[in-house]
């Protein structure tokens, strides 16, 4: 389980131009817009659970997606062990109660502070920026979003490509 966030700038990419000719220049608007989700792949089978966050990333936004994953992960009927990054609001005292009423079947453990290379939801945003936003031009923001929801969903109902990516 983990965050990210998109933004509208397209990624680099490298191209082949002539010497006679100058290099060309896309300019994009200045922006610090973003659009953040947070996200968690179920190692099984590679189903994939996002919501979207409209405001910021919090306590009170990391409690109501945590209570999806376990409404998701409770029809399995077995325990699940989250890997969590090490944010301050994943451990928040505005859930912990919560998290302490749930332990038996949903039981979050959290990775060693800065080390996103250890959390596999990481080489799901770099897949994701690579397959929807790589090389492309946004003219607004709604247009990201779109394109990454079109993405995840297509990840909803599992992915063979999330599972063997995200195997530790």
């Amino acid at each position: 389980m983990d965050e990210v966030h998109f933004q509208q700038y397209g990624s680099r990419c490298r191209m082949w131009i002539p010497p006679e000719t100058t290099d060309p220049v896309l300019y994009h608007a200045p922006t610090r817009k973003s659009v953040g989700y947070f996200g968690a792949v179920r190692l099984r089978d590679g189903k994939f659970v996002y919501q979207r966050e409209e405001d910021k990333f919090n306590g009170e936004s990391c409690h109501a997606f945590m209570k999806k994953l376990r409404q998701r992960a409770a029809r399995s009927g077995k325990r699940v062990m989250v890997l969590s990054a090490n944010a301050r609001y994943h451990h928040a005292k505005w859930h912990h109660s919560w998290r302490e009423k749930c332990a038996g079947e949903f039981h979050l453990l959290f990775l060693p502070p800065y080390r996103p290379e250890l959390n596999p939801i990481e080489r799901v945003w770099k897949l994701t920026r690579r397959v929807c936003l790589h090389n492309q031009y946004f003219p607004h923001l709604g247009a990201v979003s779109e394109s990454v929801q079109r993405t995840f969903d297509s990840w909803r109902h599992g992915s063979d490509e999330l599972r063997t990516l995200c195997a530790i």
